[in-house]
């Protein structure tokens, strides 16, 4: 297994594919939210396909017919784990994506170590963190007014308080790459597109 360390990851150790049938180039992007990790994913969309961990959350609400807060959703997310373990998720992600005929997945949502080393028994998974300013971003985060979006700066604080929780500082700290967002949407979707291009030609 090719754990999370302390610097870059060293991946030598990841050369297993899930199978063993084909190749596959998944590399996981993160940030908190608000961050511009929406932005940064839709520079790529037309290079793989995105496999949404928060979307495997949304799909538990729709099946039990739950409306899609942004509490809820976290409520959800906390109880899964509590009952399954802290890479449920991610494990749910991996049935998704073996089904896939593509050869490039963005991982969107990666939140904990637990969720990255599920990852790394059969990939690379190098790690992309949407870092931004702390004002500029609780500012966005109002002003999206995403349906699961929190709806104040308390709401935000309760959110950021989970998000953490799971262990999304941690990822941040150590993600392999760490991307500013401190200039304009394009200037972001510039620089997303550009890594993601040299990590795709060395994977």
């Amino acid at each position: 297994m090719c754990k999370v360390g302390k610097g870059r990851t060293d991946f030598s150790k990841a050369s297993r594919v899930r199978g063993g049938t084909r190749k596959m180039k998944i590399i996981a992007i993160c940030g908190l939210p608000g961050s511009g990790k929406s932005t940064a994913i839709a520079a790529i969309k037309d290079l793989g396909i995105v496999v949404s961990m928060g979307d495997v959350v949304r799909n538990e609400a729709k099946k039990k017919k739950i409306d899609p807060t942004g509490k809820n959703l976290g409520k959800i997310a906390k109880d899964l784990r509590n009952k399954n373990g802290a890479g449920i998720i991610a494990q749910k992600c991996l049935s998704i994506i073996e089904k896939l005929e593509e050869q490039v997945i963005f991982v969107d949502g990666i939140r904990s170590f637990e969720e990255v080393n599920i990852f790394r028994e059969y990939w690379k998974l190098p790690i992309i963190a949407i870092i931004v300013d702390e004002k500029k971003r609780l500012k966005w985060l109002v002003e999206r007014a995403r349906s699961d979006d929190p709806k104040n700066f308390k709401e935000i604080e309760e959110r950021d308080r989970r998000e953490r929780k799971f262990g999304l500082n941690n990822i941040l700290k150590n993600a392999d790459y760490k991307l500013l967002n401190d200039s304009t949407i394009g200037d972001l979707k510039q620089k997303t597109r550009e890594l993601i291009m040299n990590l795709l030609e060395d994977y």
